[in-house]
């Protein structure tokens, strides 16, 4: 059998074309032909070049296009219009609260000092994705720098974290309240109540951190376009090229853990403070237990309902539109809405609202 004399240059032809060819990922079936071609190409993708060049694809992204809720001018100015009404009610709303709760003495307690950090996580959260979205709406604009994509989904991850954690303190807040009233002073003393906030924003911090620390430091090579109207983690993922299923797997078993054990701590505390209720003598007694509970038990509620919706929901149901949707249920919507819920059935809240109100009309 005779060696073929061009075989030589025909694979150094095949091996050039491959590594000028092999980084987009077109053509390659066609150039890799035979057994030695193939191996030679695994070799190269392989190769610490290969990674080398999906490293620069993903520093090469300087932004994300996201997607708009339309396309047509009039229904972005109509989204604009009614994410502007959202917000402004959950400035006002949340505003409201956090300058009585600071203005009033009488309000100097270790709920409503929850409460006022809770209206802070609100304002942040909410001031994290609508001002972009709106912007984008008003000047008919799509895209986020990749910096900006990676502050948005830290804040964002951030806010929602501890206003998770603040939720399960204020659980505890109130079985104590309600359990151990005797004891209410010594375990929810102030300096308590300040470490147990401080402990709720810094969990929020340390998750947020590790998920957006470990979200772009993967390459991205599969575009720049999210599939939501702001910067999430799932979507940031879905460009990813990374195979590193053990990292993320580990990141996402400490945010289940968390997630759990706060909700199965919600759960106990409040099926504690219902055998309690259950147990009160007079029915004055029980609605006035039953009362401060229920804004609470309502923006929990809200708040894990919303989320699990959205990460939950079958296939079936499951639509482009939808999926825009969706998101707004848990990240627009809690923000404005908590004002109100907290505030209908709390006659405390409302008087010393009216008395800061008046005040300050009277000094006018």
């Amino acid at each position: 059998m005779g060696m073929d004399p061009n075989r030589g240059f025909k694979q150094f032809q095949i091996q050039v074309n491959i590594t000028h060819v092999a980084p987009s990922g077109r053509h390659v079936k066609q150039l890799a032909r035979d057994p030695l071609d193939c191996w030679q190409l695994q070799l190269f993708q392989a190769s610490p070049f290969a990674h080398r060049q999906q490293r620069s694809n993903s520093s090469s992204i300087t932004q994300f296009v996201l997607l708009p809720f339309t396309d047509t001018q009039e229904l972005q100015l109509l989204h604009f219009w009614l994410f502007l009404g959202i917000y402004l009610a959950a400035l006002l709303g949340n505003g409201l609260i956090i300058t009585t709760i600071a203005w009033d003495q009488h309000l100097h307690t270790p709920m409503y000092f929850f409460l006022l950090n809770l209206a802070l996580l609100d304002l942040g959260s909410i001031s994290t994705i609508v001002p972009q979205s709106m912007a984008n709406s008003l000047w008919d604009t799509k895209t986020i720098s990749y910096l900006g994509c990676a502050a948005q989904l830290f804040s964002f991850a951030f806010l929602i974290t501890a206003e998770y954690s603040l939720l399960t303190i204020m659980s505890y807040n109130r079985y104590i309240a309600i359990c151990k009233p005797l004891h209410y002073g010594t375990l929810l003393g102030s300096r308590a109540c300040v470490h147990m906030a401080a402990a709720a924003w810094a969990t929020g911090f340390l998750i947020a951190l590790l998920y957006t620390a470990n979200t772009f430091s993967l390459p991205l090579c599969k575009g720049n376009a999210l599939g939501q109207f702001f910067c999430e983690i799932p979507q940031i993922l879905k460009l990813s090229c990374s195979h590193s299923y053990l990292r993320e797997l580990g990141l996402l078993v400490v945010c289940i853990s968390v997630v759990f054990g706060c909700f199965v701590f919600i759960v106990v505390s409040y099926v504690q403070i219902l055998r309690v209720m259950l147990r009160i003598p007079s029915e004055r007694g029980r609605h006035k237990a039953f009362s401060t509970c229920l804004p609470h038990l309502a923006v929990v509620s809200l708040f894990i309902s919303t989320g699990v919706f959205a990460d939950l929901k079958p296939s079936s149901i499951s639509s482009p539109s939808l999926d825009l949707v969706v998101p707004v249920l848990y990240s627009v919507v809690p923000p404005a809405v908590n004002p109100l819920i907290y505030s209908m059935r709390n006659q405390e809240l409302k008087d010393a609202l009216w008395k800061l109100i008046s005040y300050s009309f009277l000094k006018q």
